[in-house]
């Protein structure tokens, strides 16, 4: 006798919470190895602005590398599991947060920089003080978007052992089981929206009311 969609969930309800929480696990690590690579790495180029068309020209090549390439290449160098996942969705979630945090500093309204220098404030101080918290929507903007990103190329790590909900999907893939396919297809998409629909809010937050328009 063939199981309901919902006796499936039910029966298979351990197996897809744990799917889950690897999943997210893979995305928290990921976009935070993204953001302590690509904040420090951002501020670096908006003060050498000729370095920085090269360096954006690189993360933009690697984002546009197909992720079963990088996640191929990354198997070969650091065998199976998760450390090779979590490496190729590290080095696609740096370009987002690079470059809102590049633009939003350079960005800010060189009257804000003038006054912090007619204050006296040091590099240092403007840079914590000043230019950080007015680009920080922008900031925030990039890891929205980069979390988006992988949370959909995290079910891609399945393939190479990492587990996540793209164990589920390639089993069901695998097996022709629609419902294995749902299983990881629907949380992964419900993350998604959760994620964007936060970050978002948090980015909305923070955003002066005057600068909120079409964010």
């Amino acid at each position: 006798m063939t199981m309901t969609y919902s006796e499936f969930f039910t029966k298979h309800s351990n197996e897809i919470l744990k799917a889950f929480l690897t999943h997210i696990e893979l995305v928290l690590i990921s976009v935070g190895i993204g953001v302590i690579i690509a904040v420090p790495l951002g501020i670096v180029l908006s003060r050498h602005k000729k370095a920085a068309k090269y360096v954006l020209m690189i993360a933009g090549v690697i984002q546009t590398i197909p992720g079963l390439v990088l996640l191929g290449a990354m198997l070969i160098l650091m065998g199976i599991g998760k450390p090779p996942a979590i490496a190729a969705l590290s080095l696609y979630a740096v370009l987002p947060i690079l470059r809102n945090t590049y633009t939003g500093i350079l960005e800010v309204d060189d009257h804000y920089i003038e006054a912090a220098r007619g204050i006296g404030m040091s590099g240092k101080q403007m840079l914590f003080k000043v230019e950080l918290p007015l680009s920080m929507p922008s900031i925030i903007g990039g890891l929205r978007l980069s979390t988006v990103y992988i949370i959909s190329w995290a079910t891609l790590a399945g393939m190479i052992g990492a587990g996540g909900l793209g164990d589920m999907i390639w089993t069901g893939l695998s097996t022709y089981e629609t419902k294995y396919i749902l299983a990881g297809a629907i949380p992964s998409a419900i993350l998604a929206l959760v994620a964007n629909a936060l970050i978002g809010f948090i980015q909305r937050g923070i955003t002066p009311k005057g600068l909120r328009m079409g964010r």
